[in-house]
């Protein structure tokens, strides 16, 4: 008999590391079914687990197609107020986009995580069943209730917003930095094209034009310093925002606010003066996101850059 007491977690599996076995060529795939997370996880004894086994990817592969599918299924758990809180099981190389893209949409109190596995599961010392395990407690912890989207990974607790992946095999693969959270609502971001541009010592408009060639409806700048280009990407920008491109500012640099600090030679204030727009705390992967989110909704420039200045 159920105790009133008991909490359901619904479990979404995606794929990833976490359900990742290697081939006989060595290489990595997600086989590991769905089930066997369930049969095998240590959840709280007061905890319920509902599977949802939506896909099985590499989430290198994960397309804006499979984020709002990702999206959609959080929504459709969160619609049973029988739910206490849902956890995704995902790869870790698209994770962060994929957990700000939920986090855009999740106006719920009730708690989403976020979890992966830097190891396979065959590995000899697997890491997925106990980021398995602590992401299950996180998510039926009352004390998890309105934190926004989360990543439970290596004993780390992030939020979605600002989070970003910082090593390749290190157990605590994530960290985040600062972001404003508030929530954009619902709205599925297939079919909104937008490219990330990285700049650097002598870069040209090459790949910029290309993209607006190729139909993008927004760039993402993962500019040099607090902001910065040349004056060939400074044209670019200006040739892109006449054509009814958005483009947004973010730094390769890791930590600090990115800022219109220089001018006179391609810098920030150069960037904004074309028309570019700044994003003060969110990097290239979580920025792009929230364009396409925010074009996908067809949302007004002016709001767009209240969005960027927020976050």
């Amino acid at each position: 008999m159920r105790d009133v007491a008991t909490k359901t977690i619904v479990v979404v599996t995606t794929g990833g590391t976490i359900a990742g076995t290697a081939s006989p060529d060595g290489a990595i795939h997600p086989t590991v079914d769905g089930s066997a997370f369930i049969a095998n996880a240590k959840a709280p004894a007061d905890v319920d687990l509902r599977l949802h086994d939506l896909m099985s990817t590499d989430s290198a592969r994960m397309s804006f197609v499979e984020m709002d599918s990702i999206a959609a299924a959080v929504a459709t758990a969160m619609a049973d107020e029988s739910v206490d809180g849902v956890v995704i099981l995902h790869g870790t190389d698209t994770m962060q986009e994929t957990a700000m893209l939920v986090d855009l949409q999740h106006d719920d109190a009730r708690p989403v995580v976020f979890t992966g596995a830097q190891r396979p599961a065959d590995h000899s010392e697997p890491d997925g069943p106990g980021n398995l395990t602590a992401a299950i407690a996180l998510a039926a912890d009352v004390e998890s209730r309105g934190r926004g989207v989360l990543i439970s990974f290596g004993d780390e607790v992030v939020p979605a917003r600002g989070a970003r992946k910082v090593h390749t095999t290190d157990l605590r693969g994530f960290d985040g930095t600062a972001a404003a959270r508030k929530v954009l609502g619902r709205c599925a971001i297939a079919g909104t094209r937008v490219d990330i541009v990285t700049l650097y010592p002598d870069v040209d408009a090459t790949a910029i034009d290309a993209y607006v060639a190729g139909g993008a409806s927004g760039l993402v700048l993962e500019a040099m310093g607090s902001g910065n280009a040349n004056p060939t990407v400074v044209d670019a920008v200006r040739r892109s925002v006449a054509a009814g491109v958005t483009v947004v500012v973010t730094s390769r640099v890791h930590e600090g606010p990115v800022a219109a600090t220089y001018g006179g030679g391609g810098g920030g204030v150069d960037l904004v003066a074309a028309g570019a727009l700044v994003s003060t705390n969110l990097r290239a992967s979580q920025a792009r996101i929230l364009l396409a989110a925010l074009l996908a909704h067809k949302s007004p420039q002016a709001d767009i850059a209240d969005w960027f200045s927020a976050s």
